[in-house]
């Protein structure tokens, strides 16, 4: 059988509904300040994290660009050396090549000077055979 709905039934319902509505608008704002809260910390744990991760790259460029310029220097002052040693061998190939092309121009000239007195010989002879000749025909 159906009840009839009296006041009575319905001010229980209001505060049935009521009470529950309580209820729930309590636990929802529990459940948001849980949440946040919980946000929050991730927000914190987050933060710190990230500011010892920063912290640890700072420490690491830091070593890393100190053994670059290490190295770099030390690059440096090898070709420095190697450059220098690289020079006088040139310096010395280049003296020795010439003293020996200045040795072998000397020769050039020597020759050139006996092939002249050669050439002067012959050119001598030839003006004396010439005067013996014309003398000869006259």
């Amino acid at each position: 059988m159906r009840q009839s709905w009296t006041d009575d039934r319905l001010d229980d319902l209001k505060d049935d509904l009521n009470e529950f509505r309580g209820e729930t608008k309590s636990e929802f704002a529990a459940a948001r300040n849980e949440v946040r809260a919980e946000f929050a910390a991730v927000r914190n744990e987050m933060t710190v994290e990230f500011a010892a991760v920063r912290n640890e790259m700072r420490v690491e460029f830091a070593a890393v660009r100190s053994e670059m310029q290490a190295e770099f220097a030390a690059m440096r002052s090898e070709m420095q050396v190697e450059f220098a040693a690289v020079r006088n061998e040139m310096g010395a190939q280049s003296r020795a090549l010439r003293a020996e092309m200045t040795a072998g121009f000397g020769q050039i000239n020597e020759r050139f000077d006996r092939l002249f007195q050669a050439m002067i010989g012959f050119g001598g002879v030839m003006v004396a055979s010439l005067v013996g000749f014309i003398a000869t025909q006259l």
